[in-house]
């Protein structure tokens, strides 16, 4: 997140739902709960817009890794996708009048085959930054910067990044996180940070669980949500309440398809104007991230 900020619902009756496409797995319906936020009526205007092979199709595909809570994460039955990203996605297909699907996806190629036609999006908590905006257009929704998770008890008092170095530090690979660390190496001297890059958040979670690692850095609400959770508060801590480098979340769709980068943004732009957007933030304890407005490529 290396730049500062410029910078389920009760989907309508017309059989809008969100779903979980697991590979080769079949699809399965995702957890929204649908008395939250009320009717959300069709915007025809705003389905209009969207591209007419989107239409034919009667969906969009948007890539995610479910490793990410409260953002977006497996429910315990280890299918559904839950969280704010998930809620987000309902809420933008019920004002566009299109079926969603959040599909579980490697967050380090999500880009690349968004680019070849696999998904129609990602909408994974992806930082929009210059070098991601070569590759796709952002549709941003959220701010957040990055925070320091360490094993609860903090066993060997590390407070800032420079307390990093000399340490193993997990990471998943290609996030802006692993990134900061890179950039914060020459501070280091002669004692740079070992990182280890993984997969997936979860994975590297599980390296810093078992001592494997001194530290993982996350965006600051799966950081906090991570200690303050009852499932894992007792086993992880925030390191302190700095955020590091804020900038903005959003979700990148390819950059020859601006179509569908248009009508998501005015679908985003209804569910703020309404205050739907504010009521989901609230439902996941997310609002200290609101954007006042819906933005196009603002992080980079």
């Amino acid at each position: 997140m290396n730049h500062p900020y410029p910078r389920r619902v009760r989907l309508a009756a017309a059989g809008i739902v969100l779903t979980l496409a697991a590979g080769g797995c079949g699809t399965a319906s995702a957890g929204t709960d649908a008395d939250a936020t009320g009717d959300i009526a069709i915007d025809q205007q705003i389905h209009e817009m969207l591209p007419q092979t989107v239409r034919d199709r009667g969906g969009i595909r948007l890539a995610t890794d479910p490793s990410y809570a409260p953002m977006e994460s497996y429910a315990a039955d280890g299918r559904t996708i839950i969280g704010f990203d998930a809620d987000l996605a309902a809420g933008l297909g019920a004002v566009a009048g299109i079926r969603v699907e959040l599909v579980p996806a490697d967050f380090g190629s999500a880009l690349t085959e968004t680019a070849k036609g696999t998904y129609d999006g990602v909408l994974s908590s992806m930082t929009d930054t210059t070098a991601r905006e070569k590759k796709a257009d952002f549709i941003d929704y959220f701010s957040a910067g990055t925070a320091i998770v360490v094993q609860r008890g903090n066993p060997r008092g590390i407070s800032d990044l420079k307390d990093l170095c000399g340490q193993v530090v997990a990471v998943e690979r290609t996030t802006v996180q692993a990134d900061l660390l890179r950039r914060a190496q020459p501070g280091c001297g002669d004692r740079p940070i070992i990182i280890r890059a993984f997969k997936t958040n979860a994975d590297a979670l599980l390296q810093l669980r078992t001592g494997r690692a001194v530290a993982i850095p996350n965006d600051y609400p799966p950081a906090s949500h991570l200690a303050t959770d009852a499932k894992t508060r007792t086993y992880y801590q925030l390191a302190s309440t700095v955020q590091y480098e804020p900038g903005l979340l959003g979700l990148a769709v390819a950059k020859d398809n601006p179509e569908l980068r248009d009508a998501l943004h005015a679908a985003l732009d209804v569910l703020i104007r309404s205050g739907r957007y504010t009521e989901l933030l609230q439902r996941w304890g997310l609002t200290t991230g609101a954007l006042p407005v819906a933005l196009i490529n603002a992080g980079g």
